[in-house]
């Protein structure tokens, strides 16, 4: 199989995470620093062999999971159909978690700054790479939107993806501004998570109207409309009434 470029990507960047963890061990203290609350303090730590290499073995795992997954995929031949920013999205995930784990190191090493405001940017950039992604991924089952109803229909799936395309490069957009209004970079999580909520309830009502316009397609190629299903019966009823007043007539006679 052919190594693309953005494969060699994430693989060299997996590898220099590695480098940097060998060379930044002898530099760490004894608990290192490992998870953060929303005002950048932090509230987490980790042994230092733990803490030192734990981002850089969570990548490759990554890694190695993204591109096994299209394999045992049923709909694997969709893959080809977005391979490039398939590919891309692995790329941009362990560049983030580069990133993030330089600036663990950073601070560990006693570097001062907010970690809020110095991660709305790398959340930014994966937020809006992301709405690309949905914008292209088709059917699967393992990237995108996958609800009931998306894995269900073409036609869902790519109105579902549409919106939801929209959503994610908006709260990329309220990330970067975490930058300057730290702030900002909380309210973009809460519109990822509202974009979850949206996109989950609007693929179920697209779902609904595609089934209620299927139903009614069979009427309507046999040439039958509400009104002459509704109008049918009384014609009926018009006929029985015509032939009971023959009958009559005939008794008479």
């Amino acid at each position: 199989m052919k190594i693309r470029k953005l494969q060699m990507l994430a693989i060299a960047l997996v590898a220099l995470s590695f480098a940097t963890a060998y060379f930044a061990y002898p530099l760490m203290p004894q608990r290192v620093a490992s998870h953060w609350d929303m005002d950048g303090n932090a509230n987490g730590y980790m042994p230092r062999g733990i803490g030192v290499y734990f981002m850089p073995i969570l990548g490759a795992a990554i890694f190695c999971l993204m591109y096994i997954l299209p394999f045992i995929d049923p709909k694997k031949e969709n893959y080809r159909r977005f391979q490039a920013e398939y590919d891309g999205m692995v790329a941009i995930i362990i560049a983030f978690m580069c990133y993030v784990y330089l600036l663990t190191l950073a601070y560990n090493a006693g570097y001062s700054f907010n970690m809020s405001q110095f991660l709305a940017p790398a959340f930014g950039a994966l937020f809006i790479y992301l709405g690309v992604v949905l914008a292209k991924a088709k059917q699967n089952w393992f990237v995108g939107i996958r609800t009931p109803w998306t894995l269900s229909s073409e036609k869902v799936w790519g109105r579902t993806h549409a919106l939801g395309s929209k959503l994610f490069m908006a709260a990329g957009m309220v990330a970067l501004l975490g930058v300057v209004l730290p702030q900002m970079f909380v309210a973009s999580i809460a519109v990822v998570l509202a974009a979850a909520v949206a996109t989950f309830a609007y693929s179920y009502i697209e779902y609904r109207k595609e089934m209620n316009s299927t139903e009614g397609a069979p009427l309507q190629a046999a040439g039958y409309h509400r009104h002459s299903v509704e109008i049918l019966p009384t014609s009926l009823r018009c006929k029985q009434r015509s032939i009971a007043q023959l009958a009559m007539k005939g008794k008479r006679k």
